[in-house]
């Protein structure tokens, strides 16, 4: 973090902390897809990237925690969109395939965190 104190709810969020850390990683994908000239994959990649977050910080302003929750399941519909983008990258031979598997268990396991988080605001 930039700052020394946290103002917002979703900085003490694991799944937002874990998804922010994957981001830069994934970030820096998309700046080499760019560097290939495959500039429509980069901007796809980067946009499915940040609604990860977005999505995480955006439910963490809720009223409610079922208004949360619903923000939660863009996230988590992102995190599937991320993986499908990796995944089409990978079979069209723009990335390597091992470098693409380390993201897609990180992935899953954002996936679960994210499902897990709702299913513990519903209760």
């Amino acid at each position: 973090m930039s700052h020394d104190t946290k103002q917002f709810r979703f900085e003490d969020l694991e799944i937002w902390q874990r998804g922010a850390a994957i981001s830069t990683r994934l970030f820096e994908l998309a700046d080499g897809l760019e560097q290939a000239h495959r500039f429509r994959f980069a901007e796809q990649l980067r946009a499915a990237t940040l609604s990860i977050t977005n999505n995480i910080a955006e439910g963490s302003g809720s009223d409610s925690n079922a208004e949360f929750a619903n923000f939660l399941k863009f996230s988590r519909r992102s995190v599937f969109e991320v993986a499908n983008i990796l995944m089409i990258l990978s079979q069209g031979r723009y990335l390597d395939p091992a470098q693409v598997l380390p993201f897609l268990q990180e992935l899953v396991e954002q996936s679960r965190m994210i499902l897990a988080f709702m299913r513990s605001l519903r209760s």
